[in-house]
């Protein structure tokens, strides 16, 4: 037989709940290990007393009985389980393992039968039902009643919250009351917690952040009372599941942390952490209520009659030593500032998260503590509303995620290399790399394919800056160009065709204005298509630009990565390939952007050797400056011609003034024709005049 025996799937009923996990009998110890908070339960060999074997609701389960009255149910065994288990208890505990079987008549009248820390119900000799009495919180009397209160338990869907008997009238001895003498043995062994006696010491006006507030702590022997103006909280050290002692970002301040298993209620609130903020520079004189030898006796030298130091440094060594548990602190962990913790958001709420040796810790609203052990893997993503930050995603194996978010891109390898070193799977872990020191990770989500794209017009701009330095007409434009003026030009465009159409009864000033201004707009729009056209012509025989090393690794990939995905689009063929670009090991890339040097140098060379042939000549750029100047000088002369004209006519219709009421319709619509005509006539002369160059003897004339 072995030393061990082990079982998956064991469920322990406390207070009315099952809780899953995995047992195992040693030959010192019984052990039982919750799967969902971590807890484990640790019973000594020397303190079993009794073993039953019972037919249950799971199939069977066991049920121990210790020497410190506590009653510890598992269930979830198979019939098959028996005969092994009951040879392991007789060689190694010397208990025998007896079989029960349970009363299933149905029946509301029996003898209820106190054994210890158990009230059982029996018909006929069989159990009925059984009450721990650790679950009783309340016990009331009545006329030949008692009703039971329980401790409620927010994991269980259906919760019993009393339970009356009818205790007949004694026919024995009248002084005795059956009642109150139920009420006793039940009272006896409850857990009902009174604060009688003196606190052993006490701590006044603490800062609580859950539940917020300043509370003063009395510290009891079985218990902890948080007394505050509201609200009064007593917390039994049993429900004390782990004590984290956590220091702040800003090096002042330390968080102490108590994990509570049940949590403390007040309406329907649940409060699973009680979190406590100190300062690091506040201390304090304890003096412990209790005599020295008594201080020796019970803590065996963690404590002292009187003690000094910082506040958090008391409270916290007082908590070890009435709660009996160790207290956890971060570990070798260091973000980028230097920090044992990381600056982040969970569900909208700024906090801290600490990596811990054996898990992750978030402080503090609301406190989120996730084991090693129940996370089935974490994921970096990339921040929702800003490129400068990451989230930290955490899937448990019960399928709840907690998502971190806000954190600083700087904090990033850092958490990935602790991560990586506990072992944690990671979901995007092929990503290590890119997102590890390099600032465009969290760009777009396309940010493959736009990096190829951008290294690509780089080279492509230095090589054009390269081939076109003495083109000073294509500089000149550049400059002269303002986003800003073409919205003007078209408004302006619109007011020049309304004025035509009108009579002349603006002043001369505004038709000025309006006859000069798209002058500007002739410059601008005019001066681009010979420039435009001046290029293609240019490229015709000019060499071809060389190509960048993802460009000249894509056109060799691009008939692969259509045979290996079929049907796959032209924009999807880009971004498949910006991906597979990025996953290329560097000695691939140096090779093709040799390639791609090779490229640029062939290319250098072809473009001397045809600037030498007489190719690409500046003589074009310096005749479409003059015929550009001569056509501006043109334009000028003609608009000041046409401002004086319209003076002169101006001058002479003011002797010979008609108001409206007396020009008839035909010369209205005569005079509009005329002016029409006008128009055309002068935008046809215009374009004309743009299109081709002026002669001397225009020039002359004008």
């Amino acid at each position: 037989m072995s030393d061990t025996l082990e079982f998956n799937e064991i469920y322990q009923e406390v207070k009315g709940t099952w809780n899953d996990g995995r047992l195992r009998f040693s030959k010192q110890t019984v052990v039982f290990k919750n799967s969902k908070t971590g807890k484990v339960d640790s019973i000594g060999v020397s303190e079993l007393t009794q073993a039953q074997w019972r037919r249950v609701c799971l199939g069977h389960g066991i049920k121990l009985c210790t020497t410190t009255g506590h009653i510890y149910k598992y269930d979830g065994f198979k019939d098959t389980d028996l005969d092994k288990i009951s040879e392991y208890f007789k060689a190694n505990y010397k208990v025998e393992l007896m079989e029960k079987d349970m009363c299933v008549k149905g029946w509301n009248w029996g003898t209820a039968k106190f054994n210890g820390p158990l009230l059982s119900f029996e018909v006929n000799d069989s159990s009925a039902f059984e009450i721990p009495l650790s679950s009783v919180s309340q016990c009331a009397t009545g006329k030949n009643e008692v009703t039971v209160e329980f401790h409620q338990n927010d994991d269980t869907e259906v919760s019993l919250m009393e339970v009356r008997f009818y205790v007949p009238p004694s026919t024995g001895d009248e002084g005795s009351d059956p009642v109150e003498a139920f009420a006793q043995n039940v009272l006896s062994k409850a857990d009902v917690i009174q604060a009688t006696g003196d606190a052993v010491c006490i701590f006044r006006e603490l800062q609580c952040l859950t539940p917020r507030g300043r509370y003063d702590i009395r510290i009891y022997p079985s218990f902890l009372h948080l007394h505050g103006k509201t609200f009064d909280y007593k917390i039994p050290y049993t429900t004390v599941l782990r004590l984290f002692l956590l220091p702040h970002k800003d090096q002042r301040q330390m968080f102490f942390v108590i994990s509570l298993d049940p949590p403390i209620k007040q309406g329907q609130t649940r409060y699973h952490f009680l979190i406590l903020l100190f300062s690091k520079e506040e201390d304090i004189s304890l003096t412990l209520n209790m005599n020295e030898e008594e201080v020796e006796r019970r803590f065996e030298g963690k404590l002292n009659k009187n003690m000094s130091g910082s506040l958090y440094e008391m409270v916290s060594r007082v908590m070890k030593a009435l709660v009996n548990r160790k207290i956890t602190v971060p570990g070798n962990f260091q973000g980028h500032s230097g920090a044992q913790c990381i600056t982040c958001s969970y569900k909208a709420t700024s906090g801290l998260l600490y990596p811990l040796e054996r898990g992750f810790i978030y402080v503090h609203k609301p406190p989120v503590h996730l084991r090693f052990e129940e996370i089935a893997c974490v994921n970096f993503a990339r921040g929702t509303t800003t490129t400068r930050s990451f989230d930290f995603e955490i899937e448990t194996k019960q399928g709840n995620q907690y998502t971190f978010s806000s954190i600083e891109r700087e904090e990033y390898g850092k958490l990935f290399d602790f991560v990586n070193a506990k072992k944690l799977s990671i979901k995007n872990r092929g990503f290590k790399e890119g997102m590890k020191g390099n600032d465009n990770m969290y760009s777009d989500s396309d940010d493959d394919q736009h990096d190829a794209y951008l290294e690509r017009m780089k080279e492509e701009g230095k090589i054009r800056e390269e081939a076109n330095d003495s083109d000073d007409s294509e500089g000149e434009s550049d400059e002269s160009f303002n986003p800003g003026e073409e919205d003007d030009d078209i408004a302006e465009e619109y007011d020049s065709k309304a004025s035509a159409s009108e009579s002349s009864a603006d002043g001369g000033d505004s038709d000025e204005d309006r006859k000069k201004k798209p002058a500007k707009k002739a410059k601008i729009v005019k001066e681009r298509k010979p420039r435009k056209k001046e290029k293609k012509v240019k490229d015709v025989n000019a060499p071809k630009r060389p190509m960048s090393a993802y460009m000249l690794w894509l056109n060799s990939s691009r008939d692969r990565i259509k045979s290996e995905n079929p049907g796959i689009s032209v924009t999807e063929i880009s971004k498949k390939a910006g991906e597979m670009w990025k996953q290329i090991s560097k000695e691939k890339k140096e090779e093709w952007e040799g390639k791609a040097e090779e490229a640029k140098k062939d290319y250098e060379r072809a473009m001397r050797e045809y600037k030498e042939s007489g190719g690409g000549s500046s003589s074009n750029s310096k005749k479409e400056k003059k015929k550009k100047g001569g056509k501006n000088e043109e334009k000028k002369k003609k608009k000041s011609g046409g401002g004086k004209e319209k003076e002169k006519e101006r001058a002479t219709g003011n002797d010979s003034f008609k108001s409206r009421e007396f020009i008839s319709s035909e010369e209205s619509s005569s005079e509009s024709e005329k002016g029409k005509g006008r128009k055309r006539k002068g935008s046809d002369d215009e374009e004309e005049a743009v299109s081709t160059p002026p002669s001397s003897e225009e020039s002359g004339s004008d």
